[in-house]
């Protein structure tokens, strides 16, 4: 068995733990117990959320709406170059307080700062939300 030192991403505490990983997928969990926030103890998410990771239903790749209902892949090239492009008509069509950010309590205090910044340098709106369920 693999064993993966990983940051939890349920909330923002930064708890560390391994991925137990078996035949390339994850089967369980372990804390890391020299860890400073963690101390060798999990929360029921830490210990029980990682099956999004092998879900079926995850998106592995880009989509694109082509038509009506259907999707179709493209590249990550493609995807961030419609994504700023789409961004940057409504900014300069709208004004910046046109479009806002979600943020999530599943990233770090890092990632949610990171999104903060992208929010303000960026896209210059203030509108960040944040879904803070723990």
């Amino acid at each position: 068995m693999e064993r993966i030192l990983t940051t939890c991403g349920y909330c923002g505490c930064g708890c560390n733990y391994f991925f137990n990983v078996e035949q390339g997928e994850i089967v369980g969990v372990a804390p890391q117990n020299s860890h400073v926030v963690s101390q060798g103890k999990l929360c029921i998410k830490g210990w029980q959320g990682y099956g999004f990771v092998n879900s079926g239903d995850r998106l592995k790749k880009p989509l694109q709406k082509s038509s009506g209902e259907n999707f179709s892949e493209i590249s990550w090239d493609e995807a961030i170059e419609t994504v700023h492009s789409r961004l940057q008509h409504i900014v300069d069509t709208y004004g910046p307080e046109s479009v806002g950010i979600f943020a999530s309590a599943r990233c770090t205090n890092e990632e949610n700062y990171l999104i903060k910044k992208f929010a303000n340098s960026v896209l210059k709106t203030a509108n960040i939300d944040h879904c803070a369920r723990l």
